[in-house]
């Protein structure tokens, strides 16, 4: 018996900006229920591979399929209503409450009233936020946590298989960051997602993914869990690799030891 379909497939897929390539060439597959993360420095065409995903734009050369479909051959918009897309900034609509931007999707494609209500309600409590504080409130009220907790719930609100985040949680203050990155983690497992997340920080990457992409130049470097990149050759990639340790490092030296708080 043949192994199913990956959730997402590349297959020497290319893209190109003019004189610049932004993808080159590359074959990447993302197994059901995985959790991958891109990483590369700017310009390295993680985000171009990602939005390749959705047709959010086009591939020049090779396919992209999701769970099995080549993507060209459907509509955008169907597939993009398949796919949760969580933005760095949220991309809220500023003029709609946080209850209108979770359930504009459900909306559009003729979700009654009751059950998207029913919806954002089980939505809002799903990313730790308050009804009754929140459910009411415009985008310009809430914090960049907040914010970025409603545009991971309005991703969610179409039920969707799979998952992009583009840079999700670069712009939160660390404490922030790092809360979210953990229940957005818990999310993935409960959910059964397929979750591919674009980051530069290739701690954040260790942390949350199961797997890590780097890409430098439009190209894919390497691939594989952290420890098969710790022991890779590219220079590139073990730069990278040798931050978080560097970090650590230097934390570990700068900081006194937590104080005990037994009694």
């Amino acid at each position: 018996m043949s192994d199913p379909a990956p959730a997402l497939a590349y297959d020497a897929v290319c893209k190109r900006f003019g004189p610049v390539a932004a993808v080159d060439g590359v074959s990447l597959r993302v197994a059901t229920g995985e959790f991958l993360a891109i990483v590369g420095g700017s310009g390295s065409g993680k985000t171009t591979l990602l939005r390749l995903a959705n047709r959010l734009i086009d591939a020049d050369g090779g396919s992209v399929r999701v769970f099995g479909d080549d993507v060209l051959k459907l509509d955008p918009i169907a597939l993009r209503r398949r796919i949760g897309y969580v933005f760095q900034s949220g991309a809220l609509f500023p003029h709609m409450s946080v209850a209108g931007n979770i359930g504009i999707t459900p909306r559009l494609v003729g979700t009654p009233a009751p059950a998207i209500a029913a919806r954002v309600d089980e939505l809002i409590d799903l990313v730790r936020l308050d009804r009754a504080r929140h459910r009411d409130a415009l985008p310009h009220q809430l914090s960049g946590g907040e914010r970025q907790r409603v545009g991971v719930a309005r991703a969610l609100a179409a039920q969707p298989q799979m998952m992009l985040l583009d840079e999700p949680f670069g712009a939160l203050d660390p404490l922030t960051r790092d809360a979210l990155g953990d229940d957005y983690r818990q999310l993935h497992r409960d959910l059964a997602l397929t979750t591919v997340m674009i980051t530069h920080d290739i701690a954040e990457a260790v942390l949350l993914a199961d797997r890590i992409a780097v890409m430098r130049g439009g190209r894919l470097l390497a691939q594989g869990s952290a420890a098969d990149l710790a022991a890779s050759d590219d220079a590139y990639v073990r730069a990278l690799l040798r931050t978080p340790r560097r970090q650590a490092e230097r934390l570990r030296d700068l900081l006194p030891p937590l104080a005990s708080t037994a009694p």
